[in-house]
């Protein structure tokens, strides 16, 4: 039974072939439909890389916490944490899983293939309609259980993949208020507006967690993993295995890499996240950069309000940028105008 944040995606209708992604297994050079001219600048390991600034690796547990996170969010939009609580052999088995989900055939993984009008399911990524060339990806999206789609890959053994992924959403949905309530703090937020907004929209906030592959790829240098983007939600928390391929955009600095962190997770904030705070913090451009030997897996969680909440600018900030507007209504308007989102709910 898929949650009520799918139900925001239902007016959009993507025909059938834009969310088949490519049988990767089945290629040896890099098609025309996936290569991203012109080539994009070199992105891989240099001297410069080790000399650029990056966003910091936050201790949950330290004194100072609320002033790490409240700078990390001013400064970049995204920040890597420790002491979470979450057990990393739960996050090793949902990577494992999320492996065998990726190296089943391409035709059993068409049998969980999303809908045209749906959320969940097996696809490309959501973005893909906006960009004339196809990504080095494919993703598996679930909202609620996963069970309806895993009997179809998984007829008869698909209850633990269900419950390690039941399991992994309990624990982000967990860490993410945590994460939330500290950034709100930084913000400035009393414990009676905290109270407030919590009643309002939080305490039964939706989430989606979606998983990642990205293939070793014959040409990355004309390739993009998952193009440049800002997240829609209040935030975004991402596990990465030991494979570079995220990057950030920094004005004055270009395209940053935010390398893995063994037992850290990466925190994203998304629109929703800058709405709410009046864009003093401020949601990240990113994008994913494929790579020649290593097939890259990541598990990201979205948490954000339910569907029908009101999200505007928290009242205590002054001088107000954007219009209120509620979740569903601005996942549609992201639907159809992508990175232009924010600037239509400006005031």
């Amino acid at each position: 039974m898929e949650t009520s944040l799918s139900q925001a995606y239902t007016d959009t209708h993507i025909p059938p072939h834009q969310i088949i992604p490519l049988d990767f297994e089945s290629v040896r050079e890099l098609p025309e439909s996936h290569i991203w001219t012109p080539a994009v600048e070199d992105r891989h390991h240099n001297e410069r890389e080790e000399l650029l600034p990056v966003p910091p690796v936050i201790d949950l547990g330290a004194p100072d916490v609320t002033e790490l996170v409240g700078n990390a969010c001013r400064r970049w939009g995204m920040f890597q944490v420790t002491n979470h609580g979450v057990p990393l052999g739960l996050v090793d088995d949902v990577e494992a899983h999320a492996r065998r989900l990726f190296e089943l055939p391409a035709d059993r993984k068409l049998k969980a293939l999303r809908s045209p009008s749906g959320a969940t399911g097996y696809g490309v990524a959501r973005i893909s309609p906006f960009f004339d060339k196809l990504m080095w990806h494919e993703g598996f999206t679930i909202m609620g259980s996963a069970v309806d789609h895993a009997k179809q890959l998984w007829p008869h053994r698909y209850e633990e993949f269900c419950d390690v992924m039941d399991n992994y959403q309990k624990k982000m949905k967990s860490i993410a208020y945590k994460i939330l309530l500290i950034a709100l703090k930084a913000l400035g937020v009393d414990e009676e507006d905290e109270e407030k907004i919590s009643s309002s929209m939080l305490y039964e906030s939706n989430g989606a967690l979606q998983l990642n592959s990205y293939p070793s790829c014959p040409n990355p240098r004309q390739a993009v993993g998952l193009a440049p983007h800002t997240d829609t939600q209040l935030l975004t928390i991402l596990h990465q295995n030991n494979t570079n391929g995220l990057q950030i955009f920094q004005q004055g600095i270009g395209w940053i890499p935010i390398p893995p962190i063994p037992g850290a997770l990466v925190v994203n904030l998304g629109d929703l996240m800058h709405i709410l705070s009046n864009a003093c913090f401020h949601a990240v451009y990113h994008r994913v950069v494929p790579n020649d030997t290593s097939h890259r897996f990541t598990v990201g969680y979205f948490y954000g309000p339910p569907i029908e909440a009101v999200v505007a600018p928290l009242a205590k900030l002054p001088s107000p940028r954007f219009r209120a507007v509620t979740v569903k209504e601005y996942i549609g308007i992201k639907n159809k105008h992508l990175e232009k989102s924010l600037s239509l709910i400006g005031i």
